[in-house]
């Protein structure tokens, strides 16, 4: 049977559809498989058993029980929720908003597939306009979202070398020019795949540019402050008119509940509105009822300083050492893991690609992501691209230990050919 042109185009090679199969596949065999490409977070005992107790307290209480199973929502979320995160972020920052600025989302990649084909594509007034990534690489998820195909545009960034194996990328403010096609301004913050995050004096100047083009500024805060707060560096978050601030239960430890968030100007939210009601009628309630009691005491944002935070510290400080150990010869470099759940690894002068390494390192049984896929938007030829991974090092010890063994052996042998 034909399909449409629509169809066609999701079928194709989309990097996060490679993720997610990899992802999947590897839980579903009996072979030893080092899954270090997924973005699935760790299951930490303490932030688990919070949950569970909330659970507990709703399966106890049959009225919150039926209303969390047997109710839809409405179409901008569970009202309750968007009251108590609403008054959270007006106590702890000030920001002068309400419910009617928030909206939830069926997962983040919801959100980004709504707001990118909102701010970039076809406009009523006959001009086609895309989504500036000021700082590439960004995170994989986006590449594929847009309904009328390419809408990117990225600027490379600015490469500082911190020390013999570790660098860090810049916002290059020279390599954005202003264009009257720009849609809206999107980074993640901390940046996924790299764990960079940005500059509160970088922030503020992608956030002056986006206010003077009059186009929204939006902030993947996935990662961020103040929940799931997997940000290892002082950062403030910022909130406007024109900032739109995309939120996530899934780092938290939630990642099945599907819960997005999304803060925005109430026109912007109205729109998210109207399309969960065309695509899903309604987005999911359980996320929110768990974590709203959490929200409303405030305890969410402890939760995510005093025991998300620091785990996460930890377990990237182990990797990074673990790295050095194996690779130190080696002409490799790793992004300063400032957040996020992820390390990015730079192979100067790779001999082969970063796909080629990918393919070697599965058939070792270890799974990373190979970088080219994380430059959406950015279609001029640069060798960087093609020198790059991203891993994970949210699994256990042992999978984490033993994949970065495996990964030097793979390396070195590309270099030694």
């Amino acid at each position: 049977m034909k399909q449409s042109t629509f169809a066609h185009r999701y079928r194709g090679d989309a990097g996060i559809l490679r993720l997610m199969d990899d992802l999947g596949r590897a839980l579903a065999t009996d072979e030893r498989v080092y899954m270090m490409g997924g973005g699935n977070p760790s299951h930490i005992p303490e932030v688990m058993a919070r949950f569970r107790r909330s659970m507990e307290a709703i399966l106890a209480d049959p009225a919150r029980f039926n209303r969390m199973v047997g109710n839809y929502a409405a179409p901008q979320g569970d009202v309750s929720f968007l009251k108590a995160l609403a008054n959270l972020l007006r106590r702890e920052f000030g920001w002068e908003i309400g419910p009617e600025n928030i909206a939830l989302t069926n997962g983040s990649q919801t959100s980004f597939f709504y707001l990118f084909n909102m701010f970039a594509g076809p406009f009523p007034d006959g001009t086609n306009r895309k989504i500036l990534l000021p700082l590439a690489p960004e995170y994989i998820g986006y590449a594929d979202v847009g309904l009328e195909g390419d809408i990117f545009i990225a600027a490379r960034p600015e490469i500082t070398l911190l020390d013999a194996h570790t660098f860090k990328y810049h916002v290059d403010f020279s390599a954005i020019t202003s264009r009257d096609d720009i849609g809206a301004i999107c980074v993640s913050r901390p940046t996924n795949p790299t764990g960079n995050v940005l500059t509160d004096e970088e922030i503020a100047r992608l956030s002056q540019m986006a206010h003077e083009m009059d186009v929204p500024f939006i902030i993947d805060n996935a990662y961020g402050t103040p929940f799931p707060h997997i940000i290892f560096t002082d950062a403030q978050p910022i909130w406007d008119d024109h900032v739109i601030l995309c939120m996530s239960l899934s780092k938290l430890g939630l990642p099945g509940t599907r819960t997005g968030i999304i803060i925005a100007n109430e026109d912007i939210i109205r729109t998210i509105t109207a399309l969960n009601a065309i695509v899903s009628l309604a987005p999911t309630s359980v996320g929110a009822f768990i974590v709203h009691d959490l929200v409303e005491s405030g305890e969410i944002i402890e939760i995510g300083q005093n025991l998300v935070r620091p785990y996460y510290q930890r377990k990237a400080e182990q990797a990074i050492e673990w790295l050095h150990q194996e690779m130190d010869d080696l002409p490799f470099y790793v992004h300063v893991a400032e957040g996020a759940i992820f390390l990015w690894l730079w192979f100067k002068d790779l001999p082969i690609t970063s796909h080629e390494l990918y393919e070697r390192l599965k058939e070792r049984g270890v799974i990373v992501v190979p970088g080219h896929y994380f430059f959406p938007g950015l279609h001029e030829e640069w060798r960087h691209k093609h020198e790059c991974i991203r891993m994970t090092y949210s699994q256990d010890e042992e999978t984490v230990r033993e994949g970065i063994r495996i990964m030097g052996e793979v390396v070195r042998r590309a270099y030694d050919a």
